[in-house]
């Protein structure tokens, strides 16, 4: 099995490349919108994307579950002891809205266990990256073409330290269901006056794992791909992922993709 260093480099590497693709084409003035079953949007930059990752991450030879090629039995991935699990872009609506709150996901799963996530962000320039052996970092303002050793040496590790801040509590932009607002109204009272963050995609997991926020409930659907890089990101900046339900870490690669409820929290 290859090293968990060379993985990292390998997806990094399939991010960027992902990411410089979909801003080609989401700096068009027009592009084309299709709908999948479940009525939401698909755009070229998706499928783009995804072939770019999954040309990139076959040369492992971990197999590979993708939101634009989830069609895979579970007959089929249950006895997967390691998978890559990617999102091409998370946050397709911020995508099609154009307000650049989007991103690029790559997560390696072994045993249900997230060892590693990839998050980028291209409008921002920003890269999240994690693992179990070194941790989290964000690298802003990062350069496309830097080589692996070049990331390592500007990026910075995570949590970052935010002084004299409110506790802070990060919400989906599109997705805000009333049982969070009421999950949120039970912060108030114990925390008294806090601030609310609204973001998209998995930028509100990533808010949680840099320190910018305390917490980050979601009480309504997401699928695996949505969470996998990030709660590893999340995971190795020190957070907690915990599944609603069960109570206990989220696991992955599941017969049922259809994540429960969750929470990411710094305490």
């Amino acid at each position: 099995m290859e090293s968990l260093d060379k993985l990292q480099s390998l997806a990094i590497k399939a991010a960027l490349k992902a990411g410089e693709a979909i801003l080609d084409i989401y700096e068009q003035n027009d592009f084309e919108i299709n709908f999948k079953e479940d009525n939401s949007p698909l755009t070229v930059a998706d499928q783009r994307s995804h072939d770019i990752i999954w040309n990139a991450l076959q040369e492992t030879e971990i197999p590979i579950l993708s939101e634009e090629g989830k069609s895979i039995p579970y007959e089929d991935r249950k006895d997967w002891n390691q998978l890559w699990i990617v999102d091409p872009i998370d946050g397709t609506k911020e995508f099609i809205n154009r307000n650049g709150e989007f991103t690029v996901n790559i997560a390696l799963i072994e045993n249900g266990v997230p060892k590693m996530g990839i998050i980028f962000v291209p409008v921002l320039n920003t890269l999240y990256f994690g693992n179990e052996q070194q941790g989290s970092f964000i690298i802003k303002d990062l350069e496309l073409t830097a080589s692996y050793d070049d990331i390592f040496q500007q990026a910075t590790k995570l949590p970052l330290t935010y002084e004299g801040r409110k506790f802070t509590v990060v919400a989906s932009r599109s997705h805000l269901s009333s049982e969070t607002e009421d999950y949120i109204g039970t912060l108030e009272k114990k925390h008294g006056d806090l601030e609310m963050i609204s973001k998209g995609s998995s930028l509100k997991i990533c808010m949680v794992a840099e320190g910018v926020a305390d917490c980050y409930p979601r009480f309504a659907p997401t699928m695996e791909w949505d969470t996998a890089a990030g709660h590893a990101i999340a995971k190795y900046a020190g957070c907690q992922f915990t599944d609603w339900i069960t109570k206990q870490e989220m696991v992955y690669n599941r017969k049922e993709l259809l994540n429960n409820w969750f929470l990411v929290s710094r305490e």
